[in-house]
Order: structure tokens, then sequence, then C-alpha cells
């Protein structure tokens, strides 16, 4: 065993997202061209602006219309297309929906204000009157009013501060609620938009983004899983624990080679039994699929997480995915280290087992606090042994005192560790560490490979 100390870095480095052969860039241009081609919309439906109310009610409509586009954007991207998931990968799939979240929220609201304060200016009434006759004369827009109202509720409680105070299936719940939101607010813009104002081309474009972006939803969201589930009929085969507050459950199935999932890839499953039906939850894969069984392995960190060591032997289960680009695709140097803390090393176990190297160039590094909490120990061991990998652990000293990876211990234990591949899981904390000793032991941002799903 190997350890390490010295006092923890003043300073952190967001990780970097793990370099990929990513769709990024067309999609950030796809994205850019619809917006323009938004804006086009407004622009051949304007005629000449002026005064202020025109000027302040032209801004509406623009905000408006963006704000309509955002919405569809924002659930295409929550559809977990294939394209997005792999491709792009979850982690930054995710923080683009949060991004794009807060901008249609900034949009809609910036929307409400601009149009009520032009229409006030228009009528020579106060905003507060004239929002009043906007929203119970108008058609569509009592409903449009409930959907805006429900768009602000989930982005409020979407805010990371609000959302550490919430149950996971609480805030999850109140996420879905985007749909409807969305739903009752379409109608609204077909009704009350200047711009579709007999436009049949931009009635059919508007139709045929959400009627698209529905399609995908229907998809990859409903019809895919039920597909998998309906295949391969999922059921706990065992539960089995593996250190204090971590358990691990093999779950049965059938053809589960044909699942298609790569090592460091992770599902997200929802076990059918009393208190646990309600949402599904993400575990990474701590075994690949072989003779009927794959395996999960789970820290108790809340309630759903907590409840996994109470399951038993055949109950059903509902898995979607599976997603992460976490995998060996990422991969260009000989030599890779794969960097764990805490159940962190549930995927990086699986990639200890099936990257290709030769004996000398794979090393698993394992941060816990005692040995008694190092997860699936004699698996780690054994693999190690077997293919003439390096195993390190790093635990607190005899008296507790933490011990922390550092770039001076890093460059100890690996001379050239900056000609490594570097794959990195763990808790965003200890990610955000290492990922300063990584970059100051000279390995390059492109060559730490990492998924995180702190927003």
């Amino acid at each position: 065993m190997t350890t390490t100390h010295s006092p923890p870095p003043l300073r952190h480095r967001a990780p970097r997202p793990a370099r990929r052969r990513s769709p990024a860039v067309p999609l950030l241009a796809a994205a850019g061209a619809g917006g323009a081609a938004v804006l086009a919309l407004w622009w051949q439906g304007t005629g000449v602006v002026s005064g202020a109310d025109g000027w302040l009610t032209g801004a509406g409509r623009i905000m408006g219309l963006m704000c309509g586009y955002m919405c569809a954007l924002l659930v295409a991207l929550m559809a977990r297309v294939p394209l997005l998931e792999k491709g792009l990968g979850s982690d930054r799939t995710a923080r683009w929906h949060a991004s794009a979240g807060r901008w249609t929220v900034g949009l809609l609201l910036g929307h409400i204000i601009l149009i009520t304060l032009g229409y006030a200016a228009q009528s020579r009434t106060d905003p507060v009157s004239e929002l009043g006759t906007i929203v119970l004369d108008y058609p569509e827009m009592l409903k449009g009013t409930v959907g805006a109202a429900v768009l602000v509720l989930v982005g409020f409680v979407s805010a990371r501060a609000v959302r550490r105070r919430m149950r996971y299936e609480t805030w999850y719940y109140l996420h879905v609620l985007t749909y409807a939101a969305i739903f009752l607010a379409f109608g609204h813009q077909l009704a009350l938009g200047a711009d579709f104002a007999g436009g049949a081309a931009a009635h059919a474009a508007w139709y045929a983004l959400y009627l698209g972006v529905a399609a995908l939803v229907l998809w990859f969201r409903v019809l895919v899983p039920v597909r998998l589930n309906v295949r391969h009929r999922l059921r706990v085969e065992a539960v089995v624990r593996e250190a204090p507050g971590v358990t691990s459950v093999w779950v049965s199935g059938r053809r589960l080679e044909a699942l298609g999932a790569e090592p460091g890839q992770f599902f997200r499953w929802r076990f059918l039994a009393p208190g646990m039906w309600g949402a599904s939850h993400p575990y990474s894969l701590s075994a690949m699929p072989r003779g009927g069984f794959l395996r999960i392995t789970v820290k108790a960190l809340g309630d759903h997480s907590a409840s996994v060591a109470g399951l038993t032997r055949g109950t059903r289960v509902w898995a979607e995915g599976p997603y992460g680009a976490l995998t060996a695709g990422l991969r260009r140097s000989r030599r890779v280290l794969l960097l764990a803390g805490g159940t962190g090393i549930t995927p990086l176990r699986t990639l200890f087992e099936t990257l290709p190297a030769a004996p000398g160039d794979l090393t698993l590094l394992y941060r816990a606090r005692t040995a008694e909490e190092l997860a699936l120990r004699g698996e780690l061991e054994s693999i190690a042994a077997g293919r003439g990998a390096r195993l390190v652990y790093v635990l607190n000293d005899a008296d507790g005192t933490r011990t922390d990876v550092t770039a001076d211990g890093l460059r100890r234990m690996l001379p050239d560790i900056a000609a490594h591949d570097v794959y990195l899981c763990g808790p965003h904390g200890l990610a955000l560490a290492s990922y300063d000793a990584l970059r100051g032991a000279g390995v390059p941002a492109s060559r730490v490979h990492y998924e995180s799903f702190e927003l």
C-alpha cells in the first residue's frame, strides 16, 4: 500500500469535460442557426418600429419567440438522444440543459415585463392594470400564464442552493412539470404571436419543431426503455454488503450482452419496490453483463440509495440506458491512470478489468478514508495480480488525519504521469482537488477524462 500526505490545495480549478470525438460544435452551430431563423421570423413580420411602446413591444416579442425556441431545445437536451448521451456526454448535456433553462426563464420574464410595459404605454394605462387585462381578456392567456408560472417554479427549484435542500424525488417530479408548462404555453404562442398571424409557413415550422422534439421524447424516453425492459426482464438476484454503507446489487435478465453497455457507463435504475418505484437514479455498472447477470454498487447517500440495501430477491427492475461517455473510446495514450474516490471506484473497476494494457501500463489509485471503506477490494487485487497492473490505496493516517492526492505524490508514484491518460471519478470535492493535482503534475487537461453531474 502506498499513501501520500500534504495539506489540501487552497484553490480548485474546475475539471474540463472529458475529451471526446464530440458533436458539440455542429450541435451549437445548428442551435445558433435555429435562433437566427427565429429572429428572421420576427424581422419578416415587423414593419417600422417607432415610439417607446413600439420598441418595448418589439423587444418583448423577440424575447417571447426566443423563449419558445429555447423551450424546445430544453426538452430535446433531456430526451436522452444517444448522439447527446454518448457523443456529447451525459454530464455536458445536463450542463447545457441547466444553462439553457436559466436563459429560458430569463427570456420568459423579460417577455412578460416588456410586453406589459409596451402595451401599457400604447393604451396609456398603468402596467399592473394592463397585466390584468392581458391575463384575463386575451385568448389562451390563462393557460399561458399557468405555463409561465410553472416554468418559473421549475427554474427556482433547479437553482443549486434550492435543489440541494430538496429530496431528489420532489425535485424530479416538479421538473417533469416542464412538459405541462410547455404544452400550456404552446397555444398562447400561436394564438397571440404577431409573428404567426397569417403565416402558414411560420405555423408549419413551429409545429414541426415542437412535434419533432415530442417525437424524440416519445421514442427515447418511452418506447426505447419499454423495449429494453420487455426484452431483458430484469430482476434483483442478490444484494451483497461490500463496505460500510456500500451495497452491490446483482441483477439477472435475458440476453444482457445485447444491452450494448460499455465499461464505464451507467443506467438509470427504478426498483419496483415499496417506496422506491417513484423515481429512477443513475448508478454505474461495477461488473459487466456476463452469464445472465450484471451488477451495480451503491453507496448510501440519500433515501433511495440507502433503501437499496433492503431490496429482496425477485424485485422487478426498470432500467434505462446505457448512458455516459467515460469509456475506453476516450483513451489516446498507451499508459493509463484510473483515479477513484469513494464509490467512484464503480465505473473505474470495469475499466480496470477491461482496458487493453500491457503489464505495467495500467495503474489504479483508490482514495478512501480507511481500509474498511475500500469497496470491491478483493476483486481489485485479483484483477491487478492477473493483469500485472498497479493498485495503489491512498488512506487517511492512523490518527484520522486526511491524506490528499497531490502533484508531488503523483509524480513520485508515476514519474511519467504527464504521458498518461487519466480517468477520474469520485465525489465532486475530491475530483476538483485531484484535478488540480493532476494538472500540477503536468497532465494535459485534454487527457483528464471526467464526468460530473454537479450543475
